[in-house]
């Protein structure tokens, strides 16, 4: 079994930082692409940032600028940095990755339970 654990959510004031990390365990054989979904109150989930092994990253035009995804492929993680964070960024982040599991032997899309991000004075 795979599993995604994140953490680093929390409540911070508009202007500030937080630093999402997302942790990989189980019968991984390999990593595809890692990234960060957000959906707040009766919105969609959509995606905030995505980064590939080859660390090719991709950004939602919304938190181009204030949001950098990375990754560590040794720890099978991937962090996000949030500087300048707004209310609008205020939503659940899930962890996302594309995995192929040492046991099944095919890639599938895996999910962690999320982390809530609060953004208020």
């Amino acid at each position: 079994q795979v599993q995604l654990v994140e953490s680093g959510g929390g409540l911070v004031q508009p202007g500030g930082s937080l630093r999402l990390s997302c942790a990989a365990s189980g019968s991984i054989f390999s990593i595809y692409a890692m990234g960060w979904y957000r959906q707040a109150p009766g919105k969609l989930r959509e995606l905030v940032a995505s980064i590939t092994g080859g660390r090719n990253t991709n950004y939602a035009d919304s938190v181009k600028g204030r949001f950098t995804i990375s990754r560590d492929n040794a720890k099978d993680a991937a962090y996000l940095q949030m500087n300048s964070l707004k209310p609008e960024d205020t939503a659940v982040y899930y962890c996302h990755a594309a995995i192929t599991d040492h046991i099944l032997g095919r890639r599938d899309d895996y999910w962690g339970r999320g982390t809530q991000v609060t953004v208020s004075s």
